[in-house]
């Protein structure tokens, strides 16, 4: 279904944590919608940060956190 490097960037997405801000240390996916809508208008940062925080919005947007939440359950970092 996913490739190598798809999977690993999903098993990277599970375990990302907001570097900075109000909710510094928390999960990406865990991350309020309000907060990722108010980003998605005010523009994502550059880099990986926001190529990952991109991916959240789109994931929870289809109502998909759940898996996400089971990729970070089945794969520990390590």
């Amino acid at each position: 279904m996913f490739g190598k490097d798809q999977q690993k960037q999903l098993i990277e997405l599970a375990h990302a944590k907001m570097p900075f801000g109000k909710y510094e240390g928390r999960y990406l996916i865990d991350l309020p919608e309000y907060y990722m809508v108010w980003f998605h208008g005010k523009g994502f940062p550059k880099g990986k940060l926001g190529d990952q925080l991109k991916q959240v919005y789109e994931l929870k947007l289809n109502g998909l956190e759940p898996l996400i939440r089971n990729i970070r359950q089945q794969y520990p970092k390590p």
